[in-house]
């Protein structure tokens, strides 16, 4: 499976311009599927910010307690090295 991972990884990286990588994500995720992408990151945002619980990050976002509690799972169990490079990628 990490094979194919590879493979979409390549043509995400292979687009050239924001439409192009608009129709390709389009074409793989489904509308559901974006939004969840979408939120996801928008929780590792705002978990990285410690501004907000994670009960007002679900009422502000409409995001399940449960995928906050995953991501914040996620980010407990990295070190501070880890935290950082995350924090680099997401903000």
């Amino acid at each position: 499976m990490r094979a194919e991972w590879d493979l979409v990884l390549d043509k995400v990286m292979a687009q050239k311009d924001h439409s192009a990588l608009v129709t390709l994500f389009e074409l793989l995720l489904t509308e559901e599927e974006r939004s969840a992408v979408a939120g996801r990151l928008k929780v590792f945002q705002t978990l990285l910010h410690k501004e907000m619980s994670q009960r007002q990050i679900a009422q502000e976002y409409q995001i399940s307690i449960a995928t906050i509690t995953r991501c914040s799972n996620y980010l407990k169990h990295m070190t501070e090295e880890e935290r950082e490079q995350i924090k680099q990628l997401t903000l």
